[in-house]
């Protein structure tokens, strides 16, 4: 009676986990993937060997996660942090600007932001010194007089300065060119490296954590372009080509395209340029 009993019980075991099979079989999908890409003033040609990736978040949010984990300074921050003075890191920051050589910068900076700020008052008197420009204000006071006779060296700096004021405002075009002079000092460099390198460290790292975090399978395209993959268990997807170029002809796109996977659902999506993100035009200045 004990042997029958534990009998029934094997095969009563046995027929829940056929059972529970059948339904994981019956419940999941299948996705059907082709892949074309369309050059310029030509027919669509199939992605062949690519591989696509099935995440359970958009590729540009994980990179966005990547991003934000690995922050840079915020404008201003970055400006406090100059190694400059801080009448030029106020003038930037009242004037929304780290490039100190950009065309037409200098007419952003009239006869006060230059008389008193160090870096452009010495870029202003190089430019125009040496006999370059006629009538250019030569000063009077010597640094040897800031110790030994700083009240007669205070009068002639104000008097040299309100001179060069004048001269300034008289002759706004000798304003023109000393931004040259401002190139080994110009913010703007250390600044697009700065995040050149956080780009190039997203660029490197969001892959990785999107392999590890929110893969859910990954299917590599046939000599058609077409691809496979049976087994999927229903849920929200991102098709994804990751950070990587399909590409044909002159045409670099990428995918990053939502899709929604119900139980037993044979779903079909065929990848194209108007699904994608067109890489050649977002890179475009």
């Amino acid at each position: 009676m004990r042997r029958a009993t534990a009998v029934s019980l094997a095969i009563f075991a046995g027929m829940v986990c056929f059972l529970d099979t059948t339904r994981a079989q019956n419940s999941a999908a299948s996705l059907d993937i082709t892949a074309r890409v369309t050059p310029t003033a030509a027919q669509p040609e199939p992605v062949r060997q690519f591989t696509i990736y099935i995440l359970t978040r958009s590729y540009a949010e994980i990179a966005k996660e990547v991003e934000e984990a690995d922050p840079v300074p915020t404008r201003n921050d970055f400006i406090e942090g100059l190694k400059v003075s801080p009448e030029l890191k106020k003038w930037l920051k009242d004037h929304d600007t780290l490039d100190l050589t950009a065309p037409d910068v200098d007419k952003q900076m009239k006869a006060d932001d230059i008389i008193h700020t160090p870096e452009l008052l010495l870029a202003y008197e190089h430019s125009n010194s040496g006999g370059v420009t006629n009538g250019f204000p030569k000063p009077k006071f010597k640094e040897s007089d800031k110790t030994d006779h700083p009240d007669k060296y205070e009068k002639d700096r104000l008097a040299y300065y309100a001179t060069l004021k004048k001269f300034i405002i008289a002759n706004p075009g000798t304003v023109s060119g000393m931004e040259l002079e401002l190139d080994t000092l110009n913010p703007q460099r250390k600044w697009a490296q700065m995040l050149s390198n956080q780009k190039k460290r997203v660029q490197k790292l969001a892959p990785e954590v999107a392999q590890t975090k929110y893969l859910a399978a990954k299917v590599q395209t046939d000599l058609e372009g077409h691809a496979f993959l049976r087994q999927l268990a229903p849920g929200n997807y991102w098709i994804s080509s990751l950070n990587l170029d399909a590409n044909a002809g002159d045409a670099r796109v990428r995918w990053d395209v939502p899709v929604t996977i119900e139980a037993g659902q044979a779903f079909r999506i065929e990848l194209t340029n108007l699904n994608a993100t067109d890489t050649m035009a977002s890179s475009a200045p």
